[in-house]
């Protein structure tokens, strides 16, 4: 397959009717390079995205689909989808508690707290959520970006 556009078309039809074959050769490589890069990029797996459901947590196994189950190893986990500690900025007064037996020390009161305080997110997949998973280029790895649903976990009032 030859591409030729314009005058560059021109020269080169040019110096095929001509036999020159030094051109010519230079020519047909260059068509033969575009040609691998053309099947190289067409074989290529790109990134993809997935919906999984996470079937075990120790380890961590999620489903991608009846046949196709990934380890723990083979997946990235993101702060999205794992426990991990933070630090924050915290100024507030607790509310009012009353402790027990009538005495003065146990009276309703409350406490100043603040300063820089160390938190748990809770935020590790557990078995059932439906994870948005990212197919590392042309790997086994994936990254877990976030959960997509769980009917069994969310926040409550209480």
């Amino acid at each position: 397959m030859l591409i030729m556009h314009g005058e560059t078309a021109k020269h080169r039809l040019r110096s095929y009717e001509r036999g020159d074959t030094l051109e010519t050769d230079y020519y047909k490589l260059v068509d033969i390079f575009k040609q691998i890069v053309a099947e190289t990029t067409a074989a290529m797996v790109f990134s993809d995205i997935e919906i999984g459901e996470v079937v075990g947590e120790s380890p961590l196994q999620i489903r991608l689909d009846p046949q196709t189950v990934i380890q723990g190893d083979d997946i990235v986990l993101t702060k999205n989808t794992s426990e991990w500690t933070m630090e924050m900025s915290v100024d507030h007064i607790t509310e009012n508690r009353a402790g027990g037996g009538g005495y003065a020390e146990f009276a309703s009161h409350n406490h100043e707290y603040k300063g820089r305080k160390k938190y748990l997110v809770h935020n590790q997949l557990l078995i059932g959520d439906k994870v948005i998973l990212l197919r590392e280029s042309g790997g086994q790895r994936y990254i877990a970006l976030d959960r997509y649903y769980n009917p069994n976990v969310g926040c409550t009032t209480k």
